[in-house]
């Protein structure tokens, strides 16, 4: 278990829905521009305690949600029982820094929000968008959310290698516009949105693109 993984579980187990229980914007969004493509399966990359991937399957989406949480994951399943969704979601406790244990085309659309801005490296965040690419059928759609190097955070706190920078125990990958535009090589991108959430505020883009 590495240090990251490490704080996230005594994150989760000391803070239970640290994020409340409304979604995302960013899951609002995604919902409209799944449902917009005729998407049915959702890939849920970095659920967490489950507010984006529970709302999702209240949309009507049938959700594998995935995070290296175990105690993330759990309460999860909880709440998902307890709203009555629970056959509509799945969870996978999972390491985004290993293959994707799905078959090739097997989901509709992928969502991911501020998971590909954690604790990883360049190289890891295109292995894993090369993992998304390979479980996602043609004409599917990602979206995700990152932070940016327009965030008060980006060049400050303790400095590690490749714009990853950590401010109370989370590490976090900046994404520059150069890095969107790596990740969305060999993809149609559709939209780079600028927008603010949380505190400082923290600034993020919301990036949709697809499968050509």
């Amino acid at each position: 278990m590495t240090d990251q993984h490490q704080h996230w579980e005594r994150t989760y187990r000391a803070h239970p829905e640290m994020y409340g229980e409304q979604p995302s914007a960013a899951a609002v969004y995604a919902a409209q521009v799944f449902g917009a493509a005729d998407a049915r399966s959702v890939l849920e990359l970095g659920a967490g305690h489950g507010r984006d991937a529970i709302y999702l399957a209240q949309q009507g989406f049938h959700v594998r949600a995935t995070d290296f949480s175990a105690i993330g994951l759990q309460q999860l399943r909880d709440r998902a029982g307890t709203l009555g969704v629970a056959d509509r979601v799945d969870t996978l406790e999972h390491d985004v820094r290993q293959p994707i244990p799905l078959r090739y085309n097997s989901v509709d659309a992928v969502f991911a929000h501020m998971l590909l801005c954690m604790n990883l490296s360049t190289v890891e965040i295109l292995d894993l968008v090369a993992e998304i690419r390979r479980v996602l059928r043609p004409g599917g759609v990602f979206v995700y959310t990152v932070r940016n190097t327009d965030d008060a955070h980006y060049n400050s706190g303790i400095a590690r290698d490749d714009d990853i920078f950590e401010h109370a125990g989370f590490a976090v990958h900046f994404f520059s516009t150069a890095l969107v535009e790596a990740v969305a090589r060999g993809w149609e991108l559709r939209e780079r949105h600028a927008f603010e959430e949380g505190e400082l505020p923290r600034r993020l883009w919301r990036i949709t693109q697809s499968l050509r």
